[in-house]
């Protein structure tokens, strides 16, 4: 889709360099912009020629449970006005991507068949910033399927020491 990644990056990069001193809390309202973005019923209203742009923000700023600066209230009615809305998961991925690259940091999410939280979540991420190398936003999504284990992923880089990786690993050695 480079299509989406090219329309969504300057509505990104604009946003920015506009606020480049609280990245942190745009990426918070702009994170749940982009949930609230995807929902199908809300993009059909946004569509509709009877929907006027100030009732689609208005739906929009009665869901978000984040409070509005004028940036944020600005970045929705450009985003409405240019009927660019439901681009806006791919502006959050970018959004996200550049205050990675000032910080240097990655997101890395770990896939457990089991909750891992506290100490536990602590220790497997100073492990993990020293396998890769860097400082990780972490966040946990829980796979039954991988029996035990884990499986990370940093960007493009996945390491898999769940059971079911080495289930398959032994699969493929003995039916080679």
């Amino acid at each position: 889709m480079a299509e989406l990644a090219t329309i969504a990056r300057p509505y990104a990069e604009a946003l920015f360099k506009a606020s480049a001193a609280d990245s942190k809390a745009v990426l918070t309202w702009l994170d749940e912009l982009a949930c609230v973005a995807q929902q199908a019923q809300l993009q059909q209203f946004a569509d509709s020629p009877k929907a006027t742009h100030a009732q689609v923000y208005e739906v929009i700023a009665g869901v978000m449970k984040s409070v509005l600066d004028s940036h944020a209230q600005n970045f929705i009615r450009t985003v409405i006005a240019n009927d660019r809305l439901a681009f806006v998961p791919e502006v959050a991925a970018q959004f996200r991507a550049l205050v990675n690259a000032q910080s240097g940091s990655s997101d890395a999410v770990i896939y457990s068949a089991f909750p891992i939280e506290g100490a536990a979540l602590a220790e497997v991420s100073q492990m993990l910033e020293k396998r890769f190398a860097r400082q990780l936003n972490v966040s946990v999504e829980l796979q039954p399927e991988l029996i035990g284990g884990i499986r990370v992923v940093v960007g493009d880089e996945v390491l898999d020491t769940s059971v079911k990786a080495r289930l398959e690993q032994m699969k493929m050695a003995l039916t080679a």
